[in-house]
């Protein structure tokens, strides 16, 4: 018995090395998606490209020991932002650029650094979700499709549709709790 789970843990993770995408495909298939999160951190398009492209010189010097490239591109891209907002937090008005990112109350440099990371960690979790789930998920809150759109489009029922996506939400929940991530403090 134990030599037939050796052998099945290969194969899981033969078929996860399989799944790898190639550097180029990581690229174009999120290089708005890196964007848009730089650009959260660094409100500079031009610093937001830059940084993006120093993390795929990194993901390039490091392919072969990365298993989940997208995962890792973002938690180095975060890493790079936060980076950034350190060196340069004495030239950027923190409390003008990010007061919509607030309520109506101006948060510390390092309460934005908290918020930004928490988003970070929810990125990385979906990342990591199989692929027709991150697919629900993107469907349901990047193109606000209702649930019978989503069932049309992807072959599902509407109640199927509306399990899976709550038990998408909760397990991404529970994960987040579990690294330290709970509700808005505000």
């Amino acid at each position: 018995m134990p030599q037939r789970r050796a052998k099945d843990s290969t194969k899981s993770s033969h078929n996860r090395v399989a799944e790898k995408p190639t550097l180029e495909t990581l690229f174009k298939e999120e290089e708005s998606s890196f964007l848009g999160f730089a650009y959260s951190f660094v409100r500079q398009r031009e610093i937001a490209e830059e940084l993006i492209q120093e993390v795929f010189y990194r993901l390039h010097q490091h392919w072969p020991e990365v298993d989940n490239p997208r995962a890792w591109a973002y938690r180095a891209l975060r890493n790079l932002c936060i980076s950034w907002l350190r060196k340069h937090q004495r030239e950027t008005n923190l409390e003008g650029e990010y007061s919509q990112v607030t309520d109506s109350h101006a948060l510390t440099p390092d309460e934005i650094i908290n918020k930004f990371e928490a988003t970070e960690m929810a990125r990385r979790f979906l990342a990591e979700l199989e692929d027709k789930d991150r697919e629900l998920v993107d469907l349901k809150y990047l193109e606000g499709l209702s649930y019978t759109q989503i069932a049309e489009r992807t072959g599902l029922s509407v109640g199927n549709v509306g399990y899976r996506l709550h038990h998408i939400l909760r397990g991404l929940a529970t994960s987040l709790r579990s690294v330290g991530v709970t509700g808005s403090s505000r």
